[in-house]
């Protein structure tokens, strides 16, 4: 049996390598110079291959259809990937959030070990290589027409070309246009895990300003988008990190406005919080308030804070009333933004919508309307939050297209 799959991305290469483990004849075509693009920057190139949550956990970090994973989940798990990769030479650590990484902090270390075993396994790879159309005749796959007009017969076709963040690393669509060619409804498409923009004028002054071990909620109205703990980062036209690009994700199912409410202090109650003010302002005694915040927050934080709360700049620290120490308090633990949208697929790290899921068997990747036509990866709607949710669901639904009976 001879199986062709588009894309040599995560979920590809892993299609590819089960389906030569079926002993298939394997072809795999790639637009790109090399396999893998988009897996050397992942993780700031270093590569956030997996998650080691308990397997059953793994759904609740998944924010597009976590059901339809279960099988392929469960059919190839971060325990038998890790073991997969370690064994083909590519060590690996778990980091804070359980993140795994190579121990070299090398993103083409995941990358080599895979095209060592496409290549042990005798998979033909095409580099340079743009598949056009999908050959389809009466429901049943038959192959791929390649861009300069060459067709090339298949049995299986796995698509596996991702979505459209990234584009320069190849990400540009083609599998939504394969999957619609082939009768498949495709759901809309927005940047996921990508940084949110904010409306007010003083958080660009913040610009480059990285927070640890803070609090962000995000809600629309009365209904509770996201509340989590960890990092964030201010930006240019709005607000960035790890902490902001997972709720970025739950966001985008609902886009206009939505309030994002940051806690500076999430360690401390309001009763603790003030009681340190009151220390810190009484040993700052006759300074100005606007020179007795160092040991609180940080030197860039300290202009928009004291602007933020009407306290005169001048004024001296023993002489702040208490009914503006508790107006800070307040601003600490609830500082305000207005979330209006997001970044573009270029600041996105995945796509968020594709290949309706309805219309896929969960258990092989497998077309329920064309037969020997399979998807996985980004291609298909589903998506994660950060953490190596999204490369695990790659692996594993690549494992599950590529995966069959001999």
């Amino acid at each position: 049996m001879k199986t062709i799959v588009i894309g040599g991305g995560a979920a590809g290469m892993m299609a590819a390598i089960a389906a030569a483990r079926s002993k298939d004849q394997v072809l795999l075509l790639e637009k790109n110079e090399k396999l893998g693009k988009k897996i050397y920057i992942t993780g700031k190139g270093r590569c956030n291959c997996a998650n080691d949550c308990e397997t059953e956990e793994f759904f609740s970090h998944v924010v597009s259809n976590p059901r339809f994973l279960y099988s392929s989940i469960y059919g190839f798990t971060k325990d038998e990937f890790k073991a997969f990769l370690e064994s083909r030479g590519c060590a690996l650590k778990t980091e804070r959030g359980q993140r795994v990484f190579p121990v070299s902090d090398h993103a083409s270390d995941v990358t080599k070990a895979l095209e060592g075993e496409l290549r042990r396994l005798g998979v033909e790879i095409r580099l340079h290589t743009v598949v056009a159309e999908l050959r389809i005749l009466e429901n049943c796959v038959r192959g791929v027409t390649l861009e300069n007009g060459q067709i090339i017969e298949g049995d299986r076709v796995i698509v596996a070309t991702g979505g459209l963040s990234y584009p320069t690393t190849g990400s540009t669509g083609d599998g939504y246009r394969f999957a619609k060619a082939a009768g498949h409804t495709v759901t809309d498409r927005k940047p996921a895990l990508v940084p949110l923009v904010t409306k007010e004028r003083w958080v660009p002054e913040l610009q480059g300003l990285s927070l640890k071990n803070v609090r962000l909620k995000l809600s629309a109205g009365k209904k509770k988008i996201s509340d989590e703990m960890g990092e964030m980062l201010f930006t240019h036209q709005g607000i960035s990190g790890p902490l902001v690009l997972s709720a970025s994700s739950y966001y985008t199912k609902i886009g206009g406005n939505a309030l994002a409410e940051l806690d500076l202090k999430p360690a401390l109650t309001e009763e603790q919080l003030d009681a340190r003010i009151l220390k810190d302002l009484t040993e700052a005694g006759k300074k100005q308030f606007h020179n007795a915040l160092d040991h609180l927050l940080p030197k860039k934080l300290i202009p928009v804070v004291v602007a933020l709360s009407k306290i005169d700049p001048e004024k001296r620290a023993i002489d702040v009333t208490k009914q503006e120490r508790l107006a800070l308090v307040h601003l600490l633990k609830h500082m305000t933004m207005t979330v209006v949208g997001t970044g573009g697929f270029s600041e996105a790290i995945i796509t968020q919508g594709g290949v309706s899921v309805k219309e896929i068997k969960p258990d092989t990747m497998e077309s329920k309307l064309i037969a020997g036509l399979y998807f996985a990866g980004e291609v298909l709607d589903v998506d994660a939050v950060t953490g190596g949710f999204n490369l695990q669901i790659a692996w594993s639904t690549g494992m599950a297209a590529g995966r069959h009976e001999a």
